[in-house]
């Protein structure tokens, strides 16, 4: 059986064949390495109008971003962002194309966000969520949205629709996802 966590106590220090340090137990010299995050979510559509949520968790509960979360084990980019848009709306989703990759190195994540059809307008708030919406493109409320990589998607998303080139885009020259 293959060992997956450490067996007694862990100290600090780099590991033979390491440039970092990382926590090593100090019994079976299991390396428990500490890794980015990956988050998955979607652009979703309904005719012209794209889903938010409002968060009614923190960080940034009150503001509004777009159905996402973080990855679980044992499922893939496309299960992820299909759950998290089922347990935040109600959303059943079919995938148009994979929209972006974003770095968000401060907070150590990478996300991955796909461009969505939505099957049905029917949405609803789920336990994470305080309100959904269908908005126009002119009715966005863009003062209020939750993180810098929402505004990118959001925009990514109607570059794409405008131009019809589906390439998976990254984050804008120069932004690492800082909030602002």
């Amino acid at each position: 059986m293959a060992q997956n966590t450490p067996q007694g106590p862990v100290v600090a220090k780099v590991p033979a064949g390491d440039t970092r340090e990382r926590l090593v137990c100090a019994d079976c010299g299991f390396v428990l390495y500490s890794n980015p995050k990956v988050m998955v979510g979607s652009v979703a559509h309904w005719q012209e109008r794209l889903l938010l949520v409002r968060r009614d968790i923190e960080p940034r509960r009150g503001f509004w971003t777009l159905p996402a979360g973080f990855m679980e084990n044992n499922e893939t980019t496309e299960e992820g962002a299909r759950r998290e848009a089922r347990e935040e709306s109600g959303a059943e989703l079919e995938f148009e194309h994979l929209l972006a990759v974003y770095n968000i190195p401060r907070i150590s994540q990478v996300q991955v966000i796909y461009a969505a059809r939505l099957l049905s307008p029917d949405v609803y708030a789920g336990d994470e969520t305080s309100e959904v919406g269908l908005f126009a493109w002119d009715e966005l409320p863009w003062d209020d949205l939750a993180f810098p990589s929402v505004r990118w998607a959001l925009q990514h998303w109607r570059e794409a629709r405008a131009s019809g080139d589906t390439a998976a885009r990254t984050n804008p020259p120069g932004e690492t996802g800082d909030y602002r």
